[in-house]
């Protein structure tokens, strides 16, 4: 009889959610606060990984210039596009591959531990990078940002699913998405700035990434594990004690016999269960998800934004422009991700910036073709509808990229999985960056239109495949799959579960979830 109950429980989606009870504490909004900060090293690294800044690190180090690619300047092509480096290369083939290790740590030993590497990780790459004397060591650190971040990408959305109540889940797992847009907007004006200083801005810029790689540090000491973690672990009494602080109240038995419960389904070998046919949504997911995200066509786009402002007679300081607009647009954007996410679920966000991107992109993709050359009234429009399709992504793949894997998942495959998806969106974002330059000089206007095409493909994925999770607890989500019209296919079919007896407690009549099971 228990083994039908955990079972049934489980994956049966629902018999207990409807009595969690608890409400969202102070204690879990700024344990998820700190952890959202992993974020901001994140958005430092796009941001401050520009073609000038390798160009000044090459001309301090003249002699190691053959051994890797040229950086070319200029975006109008002449001097040719972009090429792939050992810099650029080095920081995300490391990422890919301590994504996947992280996913081990990360179940082993906890999300906490594998924050407190992250941060570390960065903090020496950040050191490394900033006080290089030869190209060897910035590629060295360049590798211990990828491992950081592999290891920070992979934990913190999982942490943050995890400790959130199920009501406010989205809010607060988009806060990570929130520090991404923030870091990515103070990385571009430190570069800006560091430019100025011909000799040594880029030691600058490099340096200063050790700012969000201490504050990542000190939340991997300070932070406390997540209850799901620690029954994980067999840590049953202690997670119990987070749990009820976390939520605010003693009557926690609802939820954590869930989580209890999944545990108990855990196997030995996540990687071979990843796999199993009754995981093929959500893995499914996991990779088409970050895939999408990097072909809406967001770095080609952000890419020709300082071509716009050079048109309009910005000159050098179009990068500035370039930073302060669009990344302002992006973190005003991530918060109405934030406000909207819970209430009107995620199916809608992604289906109405579908909408949004493909009129952006094909509007963009003509007006380029029709005006040629760009008159200066001409790239004020273009300039505008970017914005507008920046902020759709900005409240869609960008922060939804990191939110659905991380909450879709079971616990035995969790870990796995987000490492999975980590892997996957580094791989992209490496290919995107090294592809699309060249692809822009080559297409022209047609790469807007290239996008727009790709927008509507993922919008009509999203909309038959993906199952809205919204409000649904954590441990629950076996039942959106198997209500789901395509994918119930793959999740077996069980005997309906025993409904297990409940009885109030006789002592205190208002502890209505104080539950007990009838033998």
């Amino acid at each position: 009889m228990a083994g039908r109950r955990t079972r049934g429980v489980a994956n049966g989606g629902g018999l207990r959610a409807e009595l969690y009870k608890g409400r969202t504490t102070s204690y879990v909004i700024l344990a998820c606060i700190v952890a959202a900060c992993g974020g901001l090293i994140y958005g430092y690294e796009i941001g401050i990984s520009g073609k000038a800044r390798f160009s000044s690190i090459y001309r301090e180090f003249p002699s190691s210039y053959h051994r890797c690619y040229a950086i070319h300047a200029g975006h109008d092509c002449s001097n040719g596009a972009q090429r792939p480096t050992t810099l650029t290369s080095s920081f995300y083939l490391a990422g890919i591959a301590a994504s996947l290790l992280a996913s081990h740590v990360t179940k082993i030993y906890g999300r906490r531990l594998s924050i407190l590497c992250g941060g570390l990780c960065s903090l020496v790459g950040a050191v490394l990078s900033g006080a290089a004397q030869n190209l060897a060591m910035i590629i060295l650190g360049r590798i211990m940002h990828g491992i950081g971040h592999g290891f920070g990408n992979q934990a913190v959305p999982l942490y943050l699913s995890e400790m959130a109540p199920a009501k406010i889940r989205g809010a607060l797992n988009i806060m990570f998405q929130l520090a991404i847009t923030i870091g990515i907007l103070w990385a571009n004006l430190i570069n800006y700035g560091s430019l100025q200083i011909p000799d040594w801005g880029w030691r600058l810029s490099f340096g200063l990434a050790g700012v969000p790689a201490i504050l990542m540090t000190m939340g991997g000491f300070f932070l406390p594990e997540t209850p799901n973690s620690l029954i994980e672990r067999g840590r049953y009494e202690e997670a119990r004690r987070l749990l009820t602080k976390v939520r605010g109240t003693e009557e926690v038995d609802a939820e954590y016999e869930d989580i209890k419960e999944a545990s108990e389904l855990a196997v030995a070998n996540p990687f071979k269960a990843i796999f199993q046919r009754k995981n093929r949504p959500q893995l499914v997911m996991a990779t088409m998800i970050p895939f999408f995200q990097q072909f809406t066509g967001i770095n080609a786009t952000i890419f020709y934004v300082p071509v716009l402002f050079q048109k309009l007679g910005f000159g050098t300081d179009a990068s500035l422009y370039t930073a302060v607009i669009t990344g302002a647009v992006n973190v005003m954007a991530t918060l109405v991700a934030i406000t909207f996410v819970d209430k009107w679920g995620r199916r809608a966000l992604f289906l109405e910036a579908g909408v949004q991107m493909f009129v952006t992109q094909v509007a963009i993709g003509l007006i380029l073709a029709i005006i040629t050359p760009l008159t200066k009234s001409s790239a004020v429009i273009v300039l505008i509808v970017i914005c507008i399709y920046v902020s759709s992504f900005a409240w869609s793949y960008g922060p939804l990229g990191w939110l659905i894997p991380s909450e879709i998942f079971t616990l035995e495959t969790r870990s796995v999985a987000q490492g999975i998806n980590v892997a996957v969106n580094f791989l992209f974002t490496f290919v995107s960056a090294q592809a699309f330059p060249a692809m822009l000089c080559h297409m022209t206007y047609g790469i807007f239109l290239f996008f727009a095409a790709w927008v509507l493909a993922m919008s009509l994925f999203i909309y038959f495949f993906l199952p809205e999770t919204k409000s649904v607890p954590i441990e629950k989500m076996t039942s959106v799959w198997r209500r789901h019209w395509y994918w119930k296919r793959f999740i077996p079919d069980e005997d309906p579960p025993a409904l297990p007896s409940y009885r109030q407690d006789r002592k205190d009549p208002t502890l209505s979830n104080n539950l007990k099971f009838q033998e």
